[in-house]
């Protein structure tokens, strides 16, 4: 099956109206005095946000806005796939994919798809224009569960060279942050004859070290590369409890996660809080709802979660690309060149001053602006 089908978002009132049911029957835990961030997210934080979410959040008026833009739906070995396909009006524009993470969702790329694919309009060249696919990952949101073992990154990078194909599209860029860091090295990996290039932030996998660093190689590294190997190492001390349950046991934490929409909350919440630049006062608070919304209205977050298992399982780790690369490194991000350079092309190297995790939440002006800058040097 291979045609392509126009869809619409349209969830029913009665799945809203068991979400707020099931906001106000929340059963809340206790909390040490005076732990704050540090034993996972505060009670009172996740209160305050979940009574926005059952009384102040408009989700019929995030619902309108995804529909703004033209979205379909496909199959592609075996599984479904949604995604959004903005077309630009400049006869030069390039194709170019762009692949979300965990916990992030299409939403993520929203308000960066009118300057990418209108630059006249967003102060920007019309040479510059793309055509914008955004997938959502199998087993993430609108694209639905995953009924079978196997889709990591690689698998799914072979799904979007298929939908780029189907559209008809001979020659595309590829571009990701957090997994999709890890898809679009991927799709350069799966398709080099057609992908021209890929960008890529919030870069771990194939652009950081593995394993102990030497202590006479950290004294090579500059400030700013000993600062992101400090904060890997924290990562790996304080933060990355969520990995190592999603990449061993998905499944047994996917009854809380689809049982208990606070419980939702809390486990995307405290990643927006830790990953950004500035924590939760640097996110939208209504983009970030509609985040959680995709995963909760989907009843994904377990299949999303295979995902870390999937890639520690799967045994293709990354193996050295031609395709160029260029990397866009913000203030929560902890790529470091040296190792990027192992198994990528790098032609391109951005470090900015501000902007974490979610790029294109936090910083869309840097990122749409790296993206145009990379690009352009790989169009024809």
């Amino acid at each position: 099956m291979t045609d392509i089908r126009p869809f619409r978002l349209d969830i029913p009132q009665a799945d809203l109206d068991d979400l707020r049911d099931r906001l106000a029957r929340t059963r809340w835990p206790q909390q040490l005095p005076g732990a704050e961030w540090s034993r996972g997210v505060p009670v009172a934080v996740l209160k305050e946000l979940s009574a926005y979410w059952a009384d102040g959040y408009d989700w019929r008026a995030a619902e309108h806005r995804i529909n703004s833009f033209p979205q379909f739906m496909t199959e592609i070995d075996g599984q479904t796939l949604h995604f959004l396909h903005v077309r630009s009006s400049e006869p030069s524009a390039l194709p170019l994919v762009l692949s979300h993470g965990w916990p992030g969702s299409i939403v993520e790329f929203l308000d960066v798809v009118g300057p990418l694919t209108d630059p006249r309009s967003h102060g920007g060249r019309p040479e510059d224009a793309f055509h914008v696919v955004i997938p959502s990952i199998p087993g993430f949101g609108l694209s639905g569960r995953v009924d079978e073992p196997g889709w990591d990154s690689r698998r799914i990078a072979g799904a979007f060279a298929e939908l780029m194909r189907r559209l008809g599209y001979e020659r595309y860029g590829a571009q990701g942050g957090d997994y999709g860091a890890f898809i679009a090295p991927d799709l350069g990996r799966v398709d080099p004859t057609h992908v021209v290039g890929v960008h890529v932030n919030a870069a771990t996998m194939g652009f950081i070290p593995f394993g102990e660093v030497p202590e006479e190689e950290a004294a090579t590294m500059t400030a700013a590369e000993q600062e992101r190997l400090a904060r890997l190492a924290n990562y790996l001390r304080e933060l990355n409890g969520y990995f190592q349950i999603q990449a061993t046991r998905p499944q047994t934490l996917s009854y809380g996660l689809a049982d208990s929409p606070a419980g939702q909350l809390a486990w995307i919440v405290e990643k927006f809080q830790e990953w950004t630049d500035g924590g939760l006062p640097a996110i939208d608070r209504d983009a970030l709802l509609t985040n959680v919304m995709l995963y909760w209205l989907t009843n994904t977050a377990g299949t999303s979660a295979n995902l870390y298992y999937e890639s520690m399982h799967s045994g293709n780790w990354p193996t050295p690309s031609g395709v160029p690369t260029g990397v866009a490194v913000f203030t929560e991000d902890v790529a470091i060149r040296r190792y990027a350079e192992q198994a990528n092309t790098i032609t391109h190297w951005s470090e900015f001053d501000r902007g974490g995790h979610f790029a294109a939440l936090e910083a869309p002006d840097l990122l749409i602006d790296d993206i145009r800058t990379f690009f352009a040097a790989h169009r024809s």
